[in-house]
Formats: structure tokens, sequence, C-alpha cells
């Protein structure tokens, strides 16, 4: 499986980066009470930080409003995921406990600021591409909604779109079943390339420590 970014999202967002980590061998299950009470209390924290500021002035937040412009999108109308999840906590509509991989998944894009979007690699087909949606770009999301994809940045692969920083699809989940995943971390163009790697390895070391299995990574520019 090859991951790469297209022609048309390197001139719209220069300098455009994701980091890739392919999972083999995992156990996906309920989460650890650890997990569950890191990822709790790491809300709560969120929270009281959010009665001094807006949440779209927080930085990194903020940088990626700018991208969903650059790419057509509006983000006031179409909000990046890790804006939605600040939004939520800052209403004290607290994320709920889903599987192991979703609540660390959860976990490291609240503390990072980034959209992070894990999937199950056997409800994917043939090679993956970063690119901006077009008009027969759609799917149905986590949020069971169907969605239009025009301008948006997406995730596809031979069968079609499966993800986004906006909204997942429905279609490659990881629940209790699955045993190969692949994490795409939707990086800013901002970040220094040694600290998307640190940040990259953090991520797969505490995956692994919970789920067991293979894994490797990398960046993808």
């Amino acid at each position: 499986m090859e991951i790469s970014l297209t022609n048309h999202i390197k001139t719209l967002i220069p300098n455009f980066i994701v980091s890739v980590i392919r999972y083999q061998g995992i156990t996906v299950s309920t989460s650890p009470q650890m997990i569950q009470g890191r990822l709790r209390l790491f809300q709560e924290s969120i929270f009281f930080e959010l009665q001094d500021q807006s949440v779209t002035s927080v930085p990194e937040i903020a940088e990626w409003r700018q991208l969903f412009k650059q790419s057509g999108t509006d983000p006031s109308k179409y909000r990046p995921s890790i804006e939605s999840l600040y939004r939520r906590i800052q209403k004290q509509t607290y994320l709920p406990t889903v599987n192991s991989a979703v609540d660390i998944n959860n976990f490291f894009s609240l503390q990072y600021k980034i959209p992070i979007g894990i999937y199950d690699l056997n409800n994917l087909k043939g090679d993956i591409v970063i690119d901006i949606g077009g008009d027969s770009d759609s799917y149905m999301g986590l949020n069971n909604r169907e969605l239009t994809l025009s301008n948006k940045i997406i995730s596809r692969d031979e069968i079609g779109a499966f993800g986004s920083p906006y909204v997942d699809s429905n279609r490659s989940p990881v629940e209790h079943t699955t045993t190969n995943a692949i994490q795409i971390l939707y990086l800013p163009p901002s970040i220094d390339r040694d600290e998307a790697n640190k940040l990259t390895a953090s991520l797969e070391n505490m995956f692994l420590q919970i789920h067991g299995g293979e894994a490797t990574h990398k960046l993808v520019e």
C-alpha cells in the first residue's frame, strides 16, 4: 500500500504533511481504566483552559481553520474535527469511551491539537492518496449524515473517500474485531519535521503498549 499527496493539495496547501502509522496484529478491546481516566482528566483540564480563551484563539486550531480556507472550505460552516472536539469540551459534553483504539486516538488528537483518523485496513483497498475532494466525492459520516466533500481535505483509496480532518466515514471504523489498522495524523505545515517524527513515535509506542502487535510509520509530504 502506497500513500501519497496529490499535486492538487500540494498546490493549494504548500508544505502540507501527514504522518501515517500502520499497525498489524493488534487487539482492540474496552479501554483500560487508566486510559479512560486520563482521557476524562485531560478533557477537564482543557475545559478550564477554555474559560479564559475562545476555541478559535488556540493557535493550532486557528491554523487548521486557515488550512480549510486554503482548500476552499468555510471553517465556520465545516469545522476541523479538532475544533469540534474542543467545542464539545467547552460545553462539558465530554467524549464517551468507545474502545481502546478510538480512545487513544482521541486523547492524542486533543493533546497535539490536530485531526487524527484511525481506520480498519481490512475495509480499505489499494493505495491511499490525500487530496482535495471534488463534486463527486461523498460518504456517510460517523455522524450518520451524508457528507459532500467538495473542497475538503480527504483521504481516498481505490473505492473512494473514507476519511477527512472534517468528519470520517462510517466505512472503516476501528472496532473490537479490528486486527490491522492505519492511523493518519493530519499535520499542519508549520510543524517541525523532527517534532512530527517525535509525536508520531510517541503515539505509536502508546498504542502498541495497549494493543500489542507491530507498527511502522513514516511522514508523507
